[in-house]
């Protein structure tokens, strides 16, 4: 294992939401999710915000005593949208920037439900992933099954051959917090020459 991504040293981007209307269990498995991290020995760096399934997973960490690194564009803190416990907040000039600085960041995604930002920031790396430019682990938690959908639209890409079979091995899908951490730690290797294949059906 390479020495960077020892479980104690290794940290994770986690994608999540910042709304407070959804159901409680989304905030519920956050927050859970956040201790489990936290325990495993994991940073976690994330958007910064303090209200969803964001407050969710940034208090479950800090509730063990977790490292949490909140990323938020300068917007936001003018919006008052910050967390105020965070281990580290770094404000960054926009969404781009700070979509690049948590990916850059980390040894892994675990992506939770969310909305369109969510979901932007979960193609995204799993597209960079596609071409051999971001090679960690990409887990989704699929909460109240709200990924069913995505995965079989992903299976669907897979069937007719916008991607590969073997793309599929680039995330793997847990149901339970619980889960996040064994699928961290045992996804499969995906190659640096991954490029090499990208445009293979």
């Amino acid at each position: 294992m390479d020495e960077k991504n020892k479980p104690g040293d290794r940290i994770v981007c986690v994608y999540c939401a910042s709304s407070s209307a959804c159901h409680p269990q989304y905030h519920e498995a956050a927050y859970r999710l956040g201790e489990l991290l936290a325990e495993n020995g994991c940073s976690i760096v994330y958007g910064g915000g303090a209200v969803g399934s964001m407050g969710a997973v940034a208090d479950g960490a800090l509730s063990k005593q977790g490292k949490v690194v909140g990323v938020i564009p300068e917007f936001m803190v003018k919006l008052e949208w910050e967390h105020p416990g965070v281990t580290e907040l770094l404000r960054v000039e926009d969404m781009r920037t700070r979509k690049h600085l948590m990916l850059s960041k980390s040894h892994a995604v675990v992506a939770l439900p969310g909305g369109t930002g969510t979901l932007e920031e979960l193609f995204e790396a799993i597209t960079l992933k596609r071409l051999g430019l971001y090679l960690h682990p990409i887990v989704l938690l699929n909460t109240r099954g709200f990924y069913d959908p995505l995965i079989e639209l992903l299976d669907r890409a897979i069937t007719e051959r916008f991607l590969g079979e073997k793309h599929a091995t680039m995330w793997q899908v847990v149901n339970e917090p619980e889960e996040v951490f064994s699928a961290i730690t045992g996804a499969p290797e995906w190659p640096s020459d991954a490029i090499a294949f990208a445009a293979q059906k």
